[in-house]
């Protein structure tokens, strides 16, 4: 018994059992911490491209949008890659794996009258929307198979400048 004692008053090694104990939720907090900003950063990469090419596409002349929903083709690949590198030709991806194949381009016209009797009275709006595969910071760090998504859509009517 008196060992038993001597056993549990002896504080030798308590801080690296307490170390031990805590360190994998210290570890999984600061991974959590570090995927959490760059979710973010790289969601906030989409939603500005997705802003930024609607903007693009809206002060395009209005002879590359036919109403009901047709858009001239010559003008889709160059909103796509405003989208995905923020620069009409060439340009890196904002995020690795963006593909012009992620971005979406759809066209609405509403009877308005107005400044839009130029085109026959209708208001081309324009509507740009991306749904990008996150590109995980630390789970593809630690093998880790990932399949989220991150979305973004943006409206802008085309103003024919």
């Amino acid at each position: 018994m008196a060992v038993l004692l001597s056993f549990v008053r002896h504080q030798s090694g308590t801080a690296a059992a307490e170390m031990a104990l805590v360190l994998p939720m210290l570890l999984a907090l600061s991974f959590m911490t570090l995927e959490g900003a760059n979710y973010i950063w790289n969601e906030h990469k989409v939603v500005m491209g997705v802003r930024d090419a609607a903007r693009y596409a809206g002060r395009l002349d209005f002879s590359n949008y036919t109403c009901p929903n047709t858009i001239a083709s010559g003008v889709l690949t160059p909103i796509k890659n405003m989208a995905r590198t923020g620069q009409v030709t060439g340009g890196n991806a904002r995020i690795s794996g963006w593909v012009d194949g992620d971005v979406t381009v759809t066209l609405t016209c509403d009877p308005r009258g107005g400044l839009y009797n130029v085109v026959g009275g209708n208001a081309p709006r324009i509507k740009v929307s991306a749904n990008v595969l996150y590109p995980s910071f630390v789970g593809t760090a630690l093998g880790f198979p990932t399949s989220m998504r991150m979305g973004a859509v943006a409206e802008s009517p085309v103003m024919g400048l």
